[in-house]
């Protein structure tokens, strides 16, 4: 009997057949009964070391507070997600064990002079754990060794950043057709236009797995040399926190590389940098650089096979300067890249995808789950793309 029903009946509202006073005893009797149940219950000790106790919570924090990342932050690393399109849900993914492994790598340092823009902070590259589930095939993370620092005028690398343009807002324009030895270039685009370019679309709705979060399509803008994604709260959606996100879902291509030029204005949301799959069919997917709501490191995740496994990279870098973001992917590796240089690799080849896939970029919040959430509108700029096929 609830509440309402309760307070009903002693007014003498009630509707009942019997006799208010039988009906009044049988409550009581049942009442009683369940008091002794739960009292019995207490006295056995399951809410000290059952499932769910304040022990085994405990040890858990500890366990993964000692990595330096949050809760929520490992739980979106380790159950993660690709927002894009609300039609497709995922299912959660079970995970059985948690396996850490710290490795110390050399910094990387970088210089990228630019006429407008100040010179970049150093990067420094770390390698986080790496998490799989049980039944996934054991994952492999490796860092290049750190390059050879240059003081000449351009970076010197074996990779695409950019060549050096005052007229471009990030003070480079994109890379020539022949920058990347063995490639040809696929497509460019330096957003130079007041629309959105052909072939690209924008998200709408609500993320898979995000119910908190919210793409609107009028949060993706294009002008003054720059693709802006922003993040505000939006009085078409209740003052909801509303992010930007669009998918070049016009073009696609097994293996490539793709390099964008970006940066954030502050933190709050996280902005992602991603390859995923031109079917939708995910897993797989390639985040190659991933902010999980702050401004000074970002992240790198190899999704694949069924139950969600994944290998993850780090690093520390100063994330609203611009810099020249690039992914290598080939049959034998996935290599991360920061104004040129490599910053990790993933030659695990049991999780490199091999199917066509689509440049997306987005911003997302994650206010409902406690973790990059704003405070005041933010966005992710973009100057240019330029993506590569190998010859």
């Amino acid at each position: 009997m609830n509440k309402g029903s309760f307070k009903q009946f002693l007014r003498g509202n009630t509707a009942h057949r019997f006799p208010k006073i039988v009906t009044l005893a049988v409550t009581s009797s049942v009442l009683v009964a369940m008091i002794a149940v739960d009292a019995s219950a207490s006295s056995n000790g399951q809410g000290s070391t059952g499932q769910g106790s304040t022990a085994s919570n405990s040890a858990y924090v500890t366990t993964t507070l000692t990595l330096g990342w949050s809760q929520p932050q490992l739980r979106e690393l380790a159950y993660h997600w690709q927002p894009r399109h609300s039609a497709f849900p995922l299912k959660p993914v079970k995970l059985r064990t948690i396996t850490t492994v710290t490795t110390t790598t050399p910094p990387v340092t970088t210089t990228t002079p630019a006429p407008t823009v100040p010179t970049l902070p150093p990067t420094t590259s770390t390698t986080t754990p790496a998490t799989t589930t049980t039944t996934a095939p054991p994952t492999t993370t490796t860092t290049s060794p750190a390059p050879t620092t240059t003081t000449s005028p351009a970076p010197i690398t074996a990779f695409p950043t950019g060549t050096a343009d005052s007229s471009e807002p990030s003070g480079y324009a994109p890379s020539s057709s022949s920058a990347l030895a063995g490639y040809s270039q696929s497509y460019v685009n330096d957003f130079t236009g007041t629309t959105l370019p052909s072939g690209w679309e924008p998200y709408s709705g609500t993320p898979s797995g995000d119910p908190g979060g919210q793409f609107g399509s009028a949060h993706d803008i294009v002008g003054g040399g720059i693709l802006s994604l922003n993040t505000f709260q939006d009085p078409a959606y209740n003052n909801e926190w509303v992010t930007g996100g669009l998918c070049q879902c016009g073009h696609s291509q097994t293996y490539g590389a793709y390099f964008v030029r970006s940066r954030l204005t502050g933190a709050g949301p996280t902005g992602v940098e991603l390859l995923w799959p031109a079917t939708n069919a995910w897993p797989p997917e390639i985040d190659f650089n991933e902010t999980l709501g702050g401004t000074s490191s970002t992240t790198a995740t190899v999704h694949y096979n069924t139950n969600n496994s994944q290998v993850h990279n780090h690093t520390n870098v100063d994330m609203t300067q611009w810099h020249t973001w690039g992914v290598i992917w080939t049959p034998a590796s996935v290599t991360y890249t920061v104004d040129g240089s490599v910053w990790a690799t993933v030659t695990n080849t049991a999780s490199i995808p091999n199917l066509p896939m689509t440049l997306d970029l987005q911003q997302q919040t994650w206010c409902s789950s406690g973790y990059a959430c704003p405070t005041a509108p933010q966005s992710m700029q973009v100057d240019w793309v330029a993506e590569y096929s190998a010859t």
